[in-house]
């Protein structure tokens, strides 16, 4: 019997088994904007073969137990994405700025790509620095108020459905320039004249689209429902 079930949505998917995440990013599934889509639908809008696709990823779940952050209650998943994505992310934006300026620098002139490499790159990071300060400032801390609280905190924003509608549509900004990243450095794959430094860019730049797909579909399909679901308990 198959582990597991295609009109599962993939992030239910992940939840349940987490290496699941890898799976999907080598097929170009996508998990966490589209998180929402059956691993049928999904597989249909790519063109894969359903059975084959659910075979091989019933192999690669194994037994697989369920993400220690998936138990997590919302104020707990709200440090959770502070101590590791937030902070994965302050420390590896400048670093990955300053590779990509020196492989363009050095290697700009036989591959001439690489200025629209950095222009995409850095306006990744320009939309990924204010947006953690958001989540940091107010989302979350409104979040950890909701949590205690015995009847609906009286928010600024109203409903935290508002903001979250905000972040929704960055994080759908932020997938899109991903895969345009992806799409510009060929899959992230350094030429054969790549030097040291050009693959070790590359692979820092795959590394941040893994790492920003899992932290947004910890957002999407699991923390921003709790949140809705903990509005709706206390009558918002």
């Amino acid at each position: 019997m198959n582990t597991i079930d295609q009109d599962k949505s993939l992030g239910e998917l992940v939840e349940q088994f987490p290496q699941l995440a890898r799976e999907f990013e080598r097929r170009g599934l996508d998990y966490c904007c589209g998180g929402g889509k059956s691993l049928a639908q999904a597989c249909a809008a790519s063109g894969l073969d359903p059975a084959l696709t659910v075979a091989e990823l019933d192999a690669a779940a194994g037994a697989s137990q369920p993400a220690e952050w998936s138990g997590m209650d919302a104020a707990e998943l709200c440090d959770h994405l502070e101590l590791v994505h937030h902070a994965y992310l302050r420390d590896e934006l400048p670093r990955l700025s300053a590779l990509v300026a020196k492989i363009e620098s050095v290697h700009g002139e036989r591959h001439p790509e690489l200025a629209e490499v950095a222009r995409c790159y850095e306006e990744i990071r320009a939309d990924l620095e204010p947006h953690l300060l958001k989540e940091e400032r107010v989302l979350f801390p409104m979040v950890r108020e909701l949590a205690l609280a015995a009847t609906a905190p009286d928010f600024h924003c109203g409903t935290l459905r508002n903001p979250i509608s905000v972040m929704l549509s960055e994080h759908d900004r932020v997938g899109e320039l991903l895969a345009t990243l992806r799409q510009l450095t060929g899959g992230f794959q350094p030429p054969a004249d790549g030097c040291a430094t050009y693959v070790a860019c590359y692979q820092g730049l795959q590394q941040l689209e893994a790492d920003t797909h899992l932290h947004i579909h910890k957002e999407n399909n699991v923390l921003f429902p709790r949140i809705v679901r903990m509005e709706s308990e206390l009558g918002r």
